[in-house]
């Protein structure tokens, strides 16, 4: 058993014995004992993740006096590969799908998903009524998933489908209207 664990195991049952005199016998003893071990294993994760919440604005306080500069642990933002891989396949099977569409449904697509006009402004700029944008959306984004659908059979094959192909679109159609 490595020195921590022992450290955490004693210190619940001295702090139980310390402060045996409080113990009110409304539940166990063990039950006791036990919610101490808890609470004492919270603090410490606390203390852990203590370093978290320092400032990055303020000096580090583990230096000496001669301005010795101790790094400070950040997330590493570099792009993981085969996310980047993932992503770049996604916006290729995007352009693939979108290239796919008749011109009218693209257009609405566009201006709505991507530009994300509201209705009135698409209908307005492309000259047709708003039922019409309504309806060419809705059309365009059935198009658009099975456009991806079939990229994704052809690519993964029916059992990668099946597996859970990441090639996800996003549906608005329930927040637009």
């Amino acid at each position: 058993m490595t020195p921590m664990r022992k450290k955490l195991y004693k210190r619940p049952i001295l702090k139980a014995f310390k402060a045996m005199g409080r113990f009110r016998e409304e539940a166990k003893f063990s039950t006791w004992i036990i919610q101490i071990a808890i609470n004492e294993a919270r603090m410490r994760l606390r203390k852990d993740r203590r370093h978290i919440y320092d400032s990055i604005d303020e000096p580090s306080k583990g230096g000496d006096d001669e301005g010795d500069y101790i790094p400070r642990d950040f997330a590493d933002w570099r792009e993981i590969p085969s996310e980047a891989l993932e992503t770049a396949r996604l916006r290729e099977a995007l352009k693939k799908a979108l290239a796919s569409l008749l011109p009218k449904y693209r257009q609405v697509l566009v201006l709505r998903d991507i530009e994300h006009l509201n209705i009135a402004e698409t209908a307005k700029l492309i000259g047709i009524t708003e039922a019409a944008v309504k309806t060419r959306l809705l059309r365009a984004r059935f198009m658009m998933r099975d456009a991806l659908a079939r990229l994704a059979l052809t690519e993964h094959g029916e059992k990668g489908i099946r597996e859970g192909s990441t090639l996800v679109i996003e549906h608005r159609a329930r927040t637009r209207y």
